[in-house]
C-alpha cells in the first residue's frame, strides 16, 4: 500500500478548509445585515427621509437594515413629495443556509436580517411640479351619473350643430 504524497495531503487539507468555510458561511456573513440603497432625484438636491429620519440631500447612498421595511420620502420645495416603501424578501442564500447551517443558521440570519434582501436596490425619483389648490380647472367626465347627483350645469358644444351650420330650421 502506497503512502500519501505531500500533494495528496495538501489537497485534502484544502478541501477540508473549503468544507469548513462553506459550513459556516451563512447569509449574515455573505450578505451582511445592512444593504446600500442608492437614492437620487431629478432635479437633485431633494431632502431624503427614511422612517422619519432625515438622511440628507440627493444623490446619496443609504445604509439600511435588511431585517426591516423602510418608508422613504423625497421632498423638494415646489414639487410633490415622492413616497416609496422599500420592502424585504428572502435572499437566495436562505437555501444554502438550510442545507449547510440548518435551523440554527436560519434562525441567526432571520434575527440579524442577513436572510433578506431589500427592493428596490436603487431609487430615482422623477419629481413632479406641485400645483396649488384652486389653480386651474378640473373636469370629470362620467358615462352615467349616479342617481343622487344634482345637475349644476351643462357644457355647450364648441362646434355648431349641423342645423346651425347649414342654416336649417325645424
Amino acid at each position: 500500500m502506497e503512502s500519501r504524497t505531500v500533494w495528496d495531503r495538501i489537497a485534502v487539507a484544502i478541501l477540508a478548509v473549503a468544507a469548513c468555510a462553506t459550513l459556516v458561511a451563512c447569509a449574515s456573513i455573505v450578505n451582511g445585515t445592512t444593504q446600500d440603497i442608492g437614492i437620487s432625484s431629478q432635479p437633485g438636491g431633494a431632502t431624503v427621509t427614511v422612517n422619519g429620519v432625515v438622511l440628507g440631500q440627493t444623490p446619496l447612498i443609504a445604509d439600511l437594515k435588511r431585517k426591516n421595511e423602510h418608508f422613504v420620502t423625497i421632498e423638494l420645495e415646489g414639487f410633490e413629495p415622492y413616497e416609496l416603501t422599500i420592502t424585504k424578501s428572502a435572499s437566495g442564500w436562505v437555501f444554502g443556509n438550510i442545507l449547510f447551517g440548518g435551523l440554527i443558521g436560519l434562525a441567526v440570519d432571520a434575527i440579524s436580517g442577513g436572510l433578506y434582501k431589500l427592493s428596490p436596490e436603487s431609487i430615482n425619483a422623477e419629481m413632479i411640479t406641485a400645483t396649488t389648490e384652486g389653480e386651474g380647472v378640473f373636469i370629470t367626465v362620467v358615462l352615467a351619473p349616479e342617481p343622487g347627483w344634482i345637475k349644476i350645469g351643462e357644457m355647450e358644444s364648441a362646434t355648431p350643430s349641423l342645423e346651425a351650420y347649414y342654416g336649417l330650421r325645424h
